[in-house]
């Protein structure tokens, strides 16, 4: 690690608050920068990150994945979701120590930056735009089914299909998904604090529908329905657990809004726990009322499936219409979160030079990156309209996966390396948690379909590409490394 350019590639950098007294020379802090750019505001509690992590999670998977799900593990889906949710609990809790050490917009980029080097922190972000930026298009192809059935029965019209679908699936636009992410940008521009209040309103409103849904589709519960427990054995639950491993993709918000919450390194580690416990309860009381009303052989593919069960059990249109109004909401404030937490993750790779300076500047009077949040609307709105939620649900947990694996080594690389930082929270049964996570992680993985990991594989090669081609080169440390070195470009 001797050559320039080994030395450029694994230079760590300290988020903004962690003095250079309490790490080793090792890991480089670079300070903020001189200018008077105006920076994000500190407004958040840990009532409106618990929100944010609830929000973000609660509603696709459960609203749309579970009928992808089902198909694959049967009733077994039950332990694809405890599984799914083991695997998020060990990454929650290295989370929640990397947080409350290093509070910072960037989650678990910043986090590895600091711990593993530039290069590793880069692929991090890769893995993060892919995560948010797919995960928003995908939960919002999922809400135009759900706003379909609720015109068609409140108004008695709908989206055409040409207007509702991606070409792939016989469409021409998923007009209603870019609507949707329209709407978000929209709120997004008025400020952090502003839309987290909007979305804990959305969260309180989804979480008292999906009680509601539970409650009904009890009234027809069957437990000759569990009699095929696992059809596909345990490689149906292992291909069901990487698909619902996107549900709790929302957790991982909570760490980007380090720079706009108050107190985070009490307030993010309490939140994200707080979070992951909700979930967890929700989605396996909903998803054990659910295969008690309707045969798990009856999921495939079927279009708003909590809806059509509920209305299947009572014999009316009013539960469907309900169960409608809460996904059309619950998605909504899931959208907002995956736009929000792509936004900061820009933000932070900005700051830094990785990516074009103009995604870190701030507007002075609503302290959001405005720029950056047009930007990223956009991009998503284009995926939304054209591809299909499966594609984009199992790219999600690929990207997800990845990220969670490494802020899961970065752990034990900080242990290592800086063991006397202060850490206001610290894993419970440390080595062996992170390590279990990293392995929850590369096994969830190995059970997504080989398309995906192709698709992955193109994806980190292409922004590979970026860095050696141009991030490398713009890095603020680098920057910095040139101005002590007296050279003008780097080898």
């Amino acid at each position: 690690m001797d050559s320039p350019i080994a030395q450029q590639l694994f230079r760590r950098r300290l988020p903004a608050g962690v003095v250079h007294e309490q790490c080793p020379d090792s890991i480089t802090q670079t300070a903020a920068p001189s200018d008077d750019r105006p920076e994000l505001r500190r407004s958040m509690t840990t009532l409106q990150l618990t929100m944010i992590g609830v929000g973000g999670t609660v509603g696709t998977g459960i609203f749309f994945i579970l009928s992808q799900a089902v198909p694959e593990a049967g009733p077994a889906v039950l332990v694809s979701f405890v599984l799914a949710a083991v695997v998020a609990g060990l990454t929650v809790v290295c989370y929640a120590e990397l947080a409350s050490t290093m509070p910072s917009s960037g989650s678990s980029y910043s986090f590895t930056y600091a711990t593993m080097g530039e290069l590793m922190a880069f692929i991090v972000g890769a893995c993060l735009i892919l995560e948010y930026g797919v995960s928003g298009a995908a939960v919002a192809v999922g809400w135009s089914e759900y706003l379909n059935l609720l015109l068609h029965n409140t108004l008695g019209f709908s989206f055409p299909a040409a207007l509702s679908a991606a070409p792939d699936a016989g469409g021409l636009i998923n007009l209603p998904a870019v609507i949707l992410v329209g709407l978000c940008l929209l709120l997004l521009l008025r400020g952090a604090s502003e839309s987290a209040r909007a979305n804990a309103v959305m969260v309180m409103v989804k979480l008292a529908v999906l009680v509601v849904f539970a409650a009904i589709a009890f009234t027809g519960f069957h437990a000759d329905h569990f009699a095929d427990f696992a059809p596909a054995g345990v490689r149906g639950i292992s291909m069901a657990t990487g698909s619902l491993f996107f549900s709790y993709i929302g957790l991982d918000a909570i760490a980007t809004t380090g720079g706009e919450v108050r107190n985070p390194r009490k307030a993010i580690p309490r939140a994200l726990i707080a979070a992951l416990a909700i979930v967890t309860v929700i989605y396996l009381l909903v998803a054990v009322a659910a295969l008690g009303a309707q045969r798990a052989d009856r999921f495939d593919d079927q279009t708003a499936s909590l809806a059509n069960i509920v209305q299947s059990v009572v014999g009316s249109t009013w539960p469907g219409t309900l169960l409608a109004v809460g996904a059309v909401i619950s998605i909504f404030s899931v959208t907002l979160i995956c736009l929000y937490g792509q936004t900061r993750i820009l933000y932070s790779m900005s700051r830094d030079g990785l990516v074009p300076s103009a995604l870190s500047r701030v507007d002075r009077r609503t302290h959001v990156p405005a720029l950056n949040t047009w930007v990223v609307c956009l991009a998503v709105a284009v995926l939304a309209g054209l591809l299909p939620l499966g594609i984009l649900a199992d790219l999600t947990s690929i990207g997800t996966l990845t990220a969670f694996g490494l802020v899961s080594l970065g752990v034990i690389v900080l242990r290592r390396t800086a063991p006397d930082l202060p850490r206001g929270f610290k894993v419970p049964g440390y080595p062996v948690t992170p390590v279990l996570s990293i392995a929850a992680c590369i096994y969830v993985i190995t059970g997504l379909h080989v398309v995906t990991l192709i698709a992955f594989v193109i994806w980190i090669s292409v922004a590979l590409s970026f860095y050696f081609s141009w991030g490398r080169r713009h890095s603020q440390l680098a920057e910095l490394s040139r101005l002590d070195r007296g050279i003008d470009d780097l080898p």
